[in-house]
């Protein structure tokens, strides 16, 4: 069979000329490049940039162009080790993803400052990618302070924050690092993206492309899974029903429901075979002597192993939510641009005769008072205030902008 080559990494970043010029300075430095700049590479970055505007893919791809085995080249996606990179494979590039809230400080600790210290094993680099970033708190990001200021002589470090300022990004660790802003793709470079990866029709993942608001993520998901496209529907959807009596009430119970029915059989499976693994790591349910004093000293472990749990679980719903209350809000804006009488490409293309009915029965003002209402529910559900609070004030205060009785 025939091998598929991946695109190289000048390829995946044409889209962005700078960030693509950039990467690739920095990796023909780094690797010794005949005419190099030697200033081009430092030791620790941070991508910043809107959600979805590809920094972990830049970050990936500059792992790639540092690892990249091809003699002059710089990351020709033919290689075994860039195909271990694209692949997730790769032992010397460690991609740090936050499935909680927070990044721990016990996490930086024992998992990525040893990974940072380690040497590389196959290459001439190691990397370690950190996602959102920004979830490192106060005390984690003091922790892993000393190793962003002094990495090990082989090591990079690029911090990926869904920030569009680097004055965001704490500012212990930003000053430390190189930063470069990863700006949101083009329409036309997600289409791309999508038809080339996943073979879809082009007008599908337009649609895709333009919904999630040119989030990548998002696009090859709403291309690719049915739950998704279903939620966009619904969460759209709401917005008709608001001139519905308690319709609208109702679809948000509905679509909470759903929600956490959805993160708890994702999750069952993955927290029972976690707190299996720490049971028998502490020897819980051992006899003999010792073994009801292991077990009276493991029940702090298994009880903090159930918290991270609950907390991760508690993050995937607010994650399902906000996505809903985006494409909520896309609808209004679309709404606003059609009252405004402005030429612009629509969020929702395929739900138009809904902005035009919006625009019709709304007046502009009480348009942009429904984004605000729809933007202040977000900033208070990620505050931990109850999404079913939270909501149902919001939907409260966009009907009487309104003017729904």
């Amino acid at each position: 069979m025939e091998q598929v080559n991946f695109p190289t990494v000048a390829e995946q970043l044409a889209d962005t000329p700078t960030v693509r010029d950039v990467v690739l300075a920095a990796a023909a430095a780094a690797r010794g490049h005949a005419g190099a700049d030697p200033h081009a590479m430092t030791h620790s970055w941070v991508f910043t940039g809107p959600p979805g505007s590809g920094r972990s893919v830049a970050a990936m791809a500059f792992a790639q162009a540092l690892t990249c085995t091809t003699d002059g080249a710089l990351g020709c996606g033919r290689c075994e080790a860039c195909r271990a990179v694209r692949a997730g494979a790769h032992t010397d590039v460690t991609r740090v993803v936050p499935e909680g809230n927070v990044i721990s400080v016990d996490y930086v600790r024992e998992v990525i400052i040893p990974a940072a210290n380690s040497l590389p094993t196959v290459g001439g680099w190691r990397i370690i990618v950190i996602e959102d970033a920004d979830r490192l708190r106060e005390e984690a990001a003091n922790a892993l302070l000393k190793t962003i200021e002094e990495p090990p002589e082989r090591t990079v470090i690029v911090l990926c924050a869904p920030s569009r300022a680097p004055e965001d990004f704490i500012p212990t660790l930003r000053s430390r690092c190189r930063h470069l802003y990863i700006p949101s793709p083009s329409t036309h470079r997600i289409v791309h993206l999508l038809v080339d990866e996943l073979g879809v029709a082009e007008e599908h993942a337009r649609l895709a492309a333009t919904s999630s608001l040119h989030h990548i993520g998002r696009a090859r998901k709403l291309v690719t899974m049915p739950v998704m496209q279903n939620r966009r529907s619904q969460a759209i959807n709401l917005a008709e029903m608001l001139f519905h009596g308690d319709q609208a009430f109702q679809a948000v119970n509905g679509l909470l429901a759903a929600a956490k029915k959805e993160v708890d059989e994702t999750y069952a499976e993955i927290d029972e075979r976690e707190l299996a693994k720490l049971e028998n790591s502490l020897g819980v349910g051992a006899k003999g002597k010792g073994a009801q004093r292991a077990s009276r000293q493991g029940a702090g472990a298994i009880t903090d192993l159930q918290k991270q749990q609950k907390r991760r679980r508690t993050r995937a719903q607010t994650d399902i939510v906000d996505l809903a209350l985006v494409d909520f809000a896309g609808v209004f804006r679309d709404a606003m641009m059609k009252s405004a009488g402005a030429d612009v490409e629509l969020t929702h293309p395929d739900f138009e005769p809904l902005a035009a009915e919006l625009a019709e029965k709304a007046s502009f003002d009480a348009l942009v008072e429904s984004q605000e209402a729809i933007r202040e529910c977000r900033e208070r559900i990620k505050g931990f205030v109850s999404p079913q609070l939270a909501m149902d004030g919001m939907l409260g205060r966009i009907r009487l902008a309104l003017k729904v009785s």
